[in-house]
């Protein structure tokens, strides 16, 4: 596979992490609820990623629910030295596969245990706070209360590091004002361009970003303008959307999903992707053809 090097790496807590990692909500069933279509690949899927060096796994109990946790901990505890896995606190599912807020002191306490228990660890080395917003994004309101209740945890040394998901920046400035933040996890692609002004405030800060939906979620991106550079510098449309984010800004970590290993293959094979100024350029032109 890919060397991960070449990609670089970046601070995410006390560690520094490959900027091309693994996220494992695609390990569960349709809708992201149930067990995986196919057991054994999943766990292959996640042994190969880290024989390949990959080194911060994302994560969260509620993604089956349970599901990708214990796979986590079938597949790779005993932990090698050095791997963040990253949580998220905040929601529960619904025996109809819903996504239901669980926002509460002992919601959040609960989650907690849960991802402990079932990733078979004894501190989560960093949870983020996943606000229940609009549909995939964030809306205006205090999160202070909630934020408070994972900082005494935190204190607790059940959690390591704290970061915050589908936020606003004052969302993000109101957690600061409790307990440092580690990382921010929200939508962003080359196509949902909100947060770019929050990314370079980050990127001051030395705060990683981590973007969910690079590659457009449940609706996958679809430009010509993507398909042409990806031609041109001979990457799938995929690869090339992935390798402009690491471009964007030096603090952006990604962790693009797969239950497939040929298909984790091509993820981290961007980092062997170099894109120049004119790819840059071109690209750019998508977010920027899109309403705020």
């Amino acid at each position: 596979m890919s060397d991960l090097a070449k990609a670089g790496t970046y601070q995410l807590g006390d560690r520094q992490v490959y900027r091309i990692g693994y996220g494992a909500m695609q390990l569960a069933g349709p809708g992201v609820f149930g067990p995986p279509k196919d057991h054994d690949a999943a766990i292959a899927v996640l042994k190969a990623a880290v024989a390949a060096g990959v080194n911060h796994i994302d994560t969260s109990d509620f993604y089956g629910p349970h599901v990708t946790n214990r796979l986590i901990r079938e597949a790779l505890s005993p932990y090698p030295a050095g791997l963040a896995i990253v949580t998220k606190l905040g929601a529960t599912r619904g025996d109809d596969a819903s996504w239901n807020p669980a926002m509460s002191p002992d919601d959040l306490k609960r989650g907690v245990e849960g991802n402990l228990q079932n990733l078979g660890i004894d501190q989560i080395y960093a949870a983020n706070l996943r606000v229940m917003g609009d549909g995939h994004g964030p809306t205006e309101g205090s999160i202070g209360k909630e934020f408070a209740v994972l900082a005494d945890l935190r204190r607790q040394g059940l959690i390591r590091h704290l970061g915050i998901s589908n936020a606003t920046a004052d969302q993000v400035s109101e957690a600061q004002d409790i307990a440092p933040v580690a990382c921010v996890q929200n939508l962003y692609n080359v196509a949902n361009r909100h947060d770019d002004a929050l990314i370079d405030d980050l990127a001051d800060q030395g705060i990683p970003y981590v973007p969910f939906f690079p590659l457009g979620g449940f609706s996958p991106l679809q430009s010509s303008t993507l398909n042409d550079v990806a031609t041109r510098i001979g990457a799938t449309p995929m690869q090339t959307a992935l390798a402009w984010l690491l471009r964007r800004s030096p603090n952006i970590l990604l962790i693009p999903g797969t239950s497939s290993v040929a298909h984790l293959e091509q993820n981290l094979a961007v980092a062997d992707i170099d894109l120049d100024d004119d790819a840059m350029t071109d690209l750019d032109a998508i977010g920027n053809a899109v309403p705020a």
